[in-house]
């Protein structure tokens, strides 16, 4: 992922996979809002990408991430991933050799950032990328290989089906949240009877249809959440009737009511 300026979405930086460092950081900043699209790629490297502000999403392994602020998603190195950022961009890059990532998650996963991690993001990303090893920098950069892997994982991930048909659908369920329609009216819209069309998302994506969009609204509204809008707004923007209906749900998917999730989170 290139690093972002004020000035233009990209400027020249070093491929990390070229620089002979175990970990490479890099920031990224977008003074203005951006809407930035990155195609599948993969980097030797594990990539462990710190959002602080702004919104990412990244699709990995037939699967969804939608990564709110002052959260993290870990790509292990290898794996072909998409990316997408919007909003007003801000976070970091960390670049870690699979030598050294022997203790981070063999899968991708999003997790939550102490400020302790965060901290050590930003203080790695100051130090050039042929940055003199051994002392203080590998003691520094160890310290922030141990706190990537105590991090607590957060579900946010969405599993996206395969077949054009379905992947088209869920994409206009993704860009349309709020519409509530029933299984019956999206399967008349795939051309799919209700009975094949509920067959074909759970053998694809492990959950029911309701459960798939269920876990959607979940996603956005930690999104949103995280991102500072209202929670009556973000009961709204998913097509909720009444913020208690809203606040039930999330209830009891998570847990815990919205103000308390997001308050143990990123509080």
């Amino acid at each position: 992922m290139p690093i972002l300026t004020e000035q233009r979405h990209t400027t020249d930086w070093l491929d990390p996979d070229t620089v002979h460092r175990p970990v490479v950081i890099y920031g990224f900043v977008a003074d203005r809002f951006s809407d930035i699209e990155l195609p599948p790629h993969s980097h030797a490297k594990g990539q462990f990408i710190l959002v602080q502000g702004g919104a990412l999403t990244c699709e990995v392994d037939a699967g969804l991430w939608i990564v709110p602020p002052r959260s993290a998603i870990w790509i292990p190195g290898g794996m072909r991933h998409a990316v997408r950022m919007s909003g007003m961009l801000e976070g970091y890059n960390a670049f870690v050799d699979p030598a050294l990532g022997l203790g981070l998650p063999p899968a991708c996963c999003a997790v939550s950032v102490t400020p302790l991690l965060r901290e050590l993001m930003t203080r790695g990303a100051r130090l050039p990328p042929l940055y003199e090893e051994g002392g203080v920098n590998t003691r520094l950069l160890a310290v922030l290989i141990d706190e990537m892997a105590a991090a607590s994982v957060e579900d946010l991930n969405l599993p996206m089906p395969a077949d054009p048909a379905l992947r088209r659908l869920a994409d206009a369920m993704l860009a349309t949240p709020a519409d509530r329609a029933p299984l019956a009216t999206w399967a008349r819209r795939a051309g799919l009877s209700e009975r094949t069309l509920a067959r074909r998302i759970a053998a694809e994506t492990g959950l029911s249809f309701g459960r798939w969009r269920q876990r959607l609204s979940i996603m956005l509204a930690v999104q949103w959440l995280a991102d500072g809008t209202p929670i009556q707004h973000v009961a709204a923007n998913l097509g909720y009737e009444s913020l208690p209906s809203f606040v039930t749900m999330f209830r009891k998917t998570l847990g815990m009511a919205p103000g308390r999730y997001m308050a143990e989170r990123f509080g």
